[in-house]
C-alpha cells in the first residue's frame, strides 16, 4: 500500500473538479517532476523535518513510508501533531489532530488502517500542491506561507528538545531511586 505519487497526479488529472490543481500547479512551476521527494515542496520544507521513530499498525509495518507520512504531517497547516511517550511503550505513539470547523478530531498513527493512510498521504499532498501554487503566484501568500513554515519548524524543534529533557529528567529519577536504594540497604 505504498504511496504511489504519479498514479495519485494522474488521478487529480482526471478529476474535473481536482484537475485545476495540476494545471495551475504546472502553469507555475512546469511539469510534476516524477517523484515526491523531487518536488520544490519537499525538497525546501518536507525534508527538513527529521523524523523520529512512532508506533505504526502491526499490520502495516512494510506496507508505508512511515518517515513521509511523518513529515507530512509535520509540515501540515491543516493538523496539528504530537508524539507522546509512556512508561510502558519505548516508542513513541503519533498523534494527529484535525480541526473542521469546530470540531477537533484526534487519532493515533498506530490505530489506522491502510485506507485511512492512504488517504492521508493524499490530503497532505494535496495540501502541498496547492500551498506551492499560492507561494508561486502571490506575494502576500508567500509571505506568510512562508511565516508558517518558519513557525512550525520552530515548534518541531522545541518538541525533539522537550522529548529529549523528558528522556534525561526520567533517567535522572531512574538513577536517584536507585541510589536511594542503594543507601536504604545500607543503613
Amino acid at each position: 500500500m505504498l504511496f504511489d505519487f504519479n498514479a495519485f497526479i494522474w488521478e487529480l488529472r482526471e478529476n474535473t473538479e481536482k484537475k485545476e490543481i495540476i494545471q495551475k500547479y504546472e502553469q507555475a512551476l512546469w511539469e510534476i517532476a516524477w517523484w515526491l521527494k523531487e518536488q520544490i515542496w519537499y525538497r525546501d520544507y518536507l525534508s527538513t523535518f527529521t523524523p523520529k521513530q512512532y508506533l505504526v499498525p502491526d499490520e502495516l509495518q512494510n506496507d508505508f513510508d512511515r518517515d513521509l507520512l511523518q513529515q507530512l504531517v509535520l509540515g501540515s497547516f491543516s493538523s496539528d501533531y504530537e508524539l507522546k511517550s509512556s512508561e510502558w511503550q519505548e516508542i513513541p505513539e503519533l498523534y494527529i489532530a484535525v480541526k473542521s470547523g469546530d470540531q477537533s478530531i484526534v487519532k493515533k498513527v498506530s490505530e489506522l488502517r491502510s485506507f485511512q493512510i492512504q488517504r492521508l498521504y493524499e490530503i497532505y499532498v494535496e495540501e502541498q500542491l496547492n500551498l506551492e501554487i499560492l507561494r508561486q503566484w502571490n506575494d502576500d501568500e508567500k509571505n506568510a506561507i512562508e511565516q508558517e513554515r518558519i513557525m512550525r519548524q520552530k515548534r518541531r524543534q522545541a518538541i525533539l528538545d522537550t522529548l529529549g529533557m523528558a528522556k534525561e529528567a526520567e533517567q535522572q529519577k531512574q538513577e536517584q531511586a536507585k541510589s536511594l536504594d542503594e543507601l536504604m540497604w545500607k543503613l
